[in-house]
């Protein structure tokens, strides 16, 4: 057992019982195993099933849930029906986490659990983040956060615990695809979804972004796959996937995947000096 996962395990010391807001990432998931490895049937993991969340990102959940052995349960509610998340201003992160909380709480209450947990660490704090001063509001703890885990100190130790989510890429919820201002609405999730499924089964990669912006598709991917677009017909055959659902015309981000893109693209359309 290694030095940092001990800590993590410490953490729950004198909690006598917990939920994990499990997400199908692989920060929750490291979260969900020490809680189970510390206080067993007395931890249970929950995934908000909120609409905005992909099929892909619910089905890990489940997984990661088995592979540990923790009690997994899904809620279920409409992001879509919150006009403050809707409206897709800079805040939408914080009114999501905010509705998410409300919810998590409530499932607490109703298995007489003592103590919210979620994945949040500390290479989170690098970019504008509100929804998670949001579930700070409202008492979700971070242990990952109170123990210094980084991103990488997290995969290394999911890998030594055999945890097959160890080298998932990160991800997000459809509606981060979006730029702020932009209405989130169920057409636009669904096509941003169809789309990276189509990227990733096309060419192969793990890391697809579809950025939608007012029907036009940015497709990014990892910088040292972009070449692979411009290989046989292979950026031909994408256009024309994505054009058959909906998206107006398509193009590949000559810069690639970064995460929180859409919040350098935001400084630099605010700031045009800058």
């Amino acid at each position: 057992m290694t030095d940092k996962l001990s800590e993590l395990l410490n953490w729950f010391d004198g909690k006598k019982s917990v939920l994990v807001s499990l997400s199908g990432g692989v920060d929750s998931a490291l979260v969900a195993y020490a809680a189970f490895e510390k206080l067993g049937k007395s931890s249970i993991a929950v995934t908000a099933d909120y609409k905005t969340l992909s099929k892909e990102e619910l089905d890990t959940a489940k997984k990661i849930s088995h592979e540990i052995g923790i009690k997994h349960i899904i809620i279920s509610y409409n992001e879509l029906e919150n006009e403050n998340f809707v409206r897709n201003d800079r805040n939408r992160c914080y009114y999501c986490r905010d509705e998410l909380s409300e919810k998590l709480i409530q499932t607490a209450n109703q298995f007489h659990l003592k103590n919210i947990v979620d994945g949040t660490h500390i290479d989170d704090l690098g970019d504008y983040r509100p929804g998670i001063d949001a579930l700070h509001k409202n008492g979700i703890q971070s242990p990952l956060l109170d123990v210094n885990f980084n991103k990488n100190d997290i995969r290394k130790i999911c890998k030594k615990l055999g945890l097959t989510v160890y080298n998932r890429p990160s991800n997000s919820c459809l509606a981060s695809r979006l730029p702020w201002g932009q209405r989130v609405t169920s057409e636009r999730l669904a096509r941003i979804e169809m789309g990276e499924i189509m990227v990733k089964q096309l060419m192969g990669f793990s890391q697809v972004r579809v950025r939608d912006f007012e029907g036009s598709a940015r497709i990014e991917v990892e910088p040292h796959n972009i070449s692979l677009f411009y290989k046989n017909d292979n950026l031909e055959q994408i256009v024309k996937k994505l054009q058959m659902i909906g998206f107006s015309s398509v193009s590949i981000d000559p810069d690639g995947y970064k995460s929180g893109k859409l919040n350098l693209v935001y400084e630099k359309w605010s700031n045009p000096k800058g």
